[in-house]
């Protein structure tokens, strides 16, 4: 089942140990090698009994997954975030011993994380275990790329490590994570629900509506949350194999720390590179999905014709492509949107596509995107303090950039929406919808609650 044997590793560890600089008392090591098939979800589920935090993703378009457990070295920021995290990140990709049977997007040195929405909000105690920006290198992954299934040991080793004990210990890790976990099915429901302040909520879209008439803004993006209790403790796992058969086209994505665990299905990319080429998405316009065929095409139409959703795609096709210009070469934008199908919601879609220029990174692309204006608004500044002085709920990760980066230099980002933060037997649902000029609060609050949907079917509402 593997190609690099026990002794192989045994001697791969050995060299690591003598590599140690003078004056250093650890190296991070990083070994992948080929495995046969295993289910990420059955190695999510294993990895929940060695009680350490797990992370999963998966571009299910892609067919591509990372799933980890684990945590070898944490990169967190408060201050100037995409700063700190890459120079520290590229301090230990510079550093790190890694062995590649095959350079693989996703394996080596990968980091999986997030960042919180807006870094100046008072952080509230809903999300006290989730840092401003926070980045897991997970001690043991499972990679699924082109169909292919890849094992990697992230290690911190010392001085005094001896290699044939830690060879052990990783070959009886290996031996539990690859084996099959089957998922418990036993089906959640929700005991009751709990919105917190809709009526204050669309006071908020109100005065938003006034601010926008007033032309202190053209577009702010409202968010808000249901809170929801459940017959018993989430299992995550369980929880995934919910999106993964139900939501189709979409980021299904958990980070796990401590009790708490931030998921979701978000069809929206931030940005994807993978050697220089960058891959963009405009998500921004949305209608729910039709009970027939020619109804779906009917709702779809609408959409596509609708003045209201066609401006606030638009703010997000112009942004983008003026942010783009700055790190990118050869970029491609198409003139007119199409519409992009999910199980119960359907969105304007434009897809980006560029190169990025040498001496820039996905940090580079992500400072300059986030928030975009299908989750902030325009200008970025005035819609970000009216956020900030009136919504009523911290987002924490909700709306923010999540996603990986490896040692290659590939990496991807979504927009975390369609999302919730599950607290033992109890979550935290998140929603938000575009405000402009002629917006109407009724929809609005209509158009929050559609949006609710996708996380609501995961836990049998």
């Amino acid at each position: 089942m593997i190609e690099i044997k026990e002794k192989e590793l045994e001697a791969l560890l050995g060299q690591a140990i003598q590599r140690i600089a003078p004056g250093e008392n650890f190296q991070l090591v990083s070994i992948t090698k080929k495995v046969k098939f295993t289910d990420p979800l059955h190695f999510f589920e294993a990895a929940k009994y060695m009680n350490r935090d797990r992370v999963y993703w998966t571009s299910t378009a892609d067919t591509f997954t990372i799933a980890g457990v684990g945590n070898v070295h944490e990169i967190t920021a408060k201050n100037n975030r995409f700063l700190v995290t890459e120079e520290e990140w590229e301090d230990i990709r510079s550093k790190a011993i890694i062995h590649q049977e095959e350079n693989v997007p996703g394996t080596g040195v990968v980091t999986l994380g997030g960042m919180s929405f807006d870094p100046k909000k008072e952080q509230t105690d809903l999300w006290r275990n989730f840092q401003p920006s926070q980045f897991t290198i997970p001690a043991y992954m499972l990679t699924v790329y082109n169909k292919r299934h890849y094992f990697t040991m992230n290690i911190l080793i010392n001085k005094d490590d001896h290699p044939v004990q830690l060879a052990n210990e990783l070959a009886k890790a290996e031996e539990m994570l690859l084996a099959k976990s089957p998922i418990p099915e036993d089906s959640l429901s929700i005991l009751n629900k709990k919105e917190i302040e809709p009526e204050r909520w669309k006071d908020t879209v109100m005065k938003a509506t006034a601010e926008i008439q007033a032309k202190q803004a053209q577009k702010i993006v409202l968010a808000r949350e249901l809170r929801i209790k459940l017959s018993k403790q989430a299992n995550i796992s369980q929880v995934l194999q919910e999106l993964l058969d139900k939501q189709p086209n979409s980021y299904i994505f958990a980070f796990e720390k401590e009790s708490d665990c931030f998921v979701g299905a978000t069809p929206e990319r931030l940005v994807k590179v993978e050697q220089n080429q960058l891959l963009s998405t405009c998500l921004a316009g949305t209608a729910p999905r039709g009970e027939t065929i020619e109804e779906d095409k009917k709702i779809g139409q609408s959409l596509l014709n609708d003045s209201k959703n066609r401006e606030e795609h638009d703010f997000v096709v112009r942004m983008i492509k003026e942010g783009m210009k700055k790190y990118c070469t050869n970029v491609d934008i198409p003139a007119e949107p199409v519409i992009y199908p999910l199980k119960n919601l359907q969105h304007l879609y434009t897809p980006v596509t560029a190169t990025l220029k040498d001496g820039y990174s996905i940090f580079d692309i992500i400072g300059e995107l986030h928030p975009t204006p299908a989750l902030g608004g325009t200008p970025r500044d005035a819609s970000l303090q009216f956020i900030r002085d009136n919504e009523l709920l911290d987002r924490g990760w909700y709306g923010a950039p999540v996603g990986w980066l490896d040692s290659s230099r590939n990496g991807e980002f979504a927009v975390a929406i369609r999302s919730g933060l599950i607290q033992g037997d109890e979550a935290s649902l998140f929603a938000g919808c575009g405000i402009v000029k002629d917006s109407d609060a009724e929809k609005e609050y209509e158009e929050t609650n559609i949006k609710f949907l996708p996380m609501l079917t995961v836990f049998g509402g």
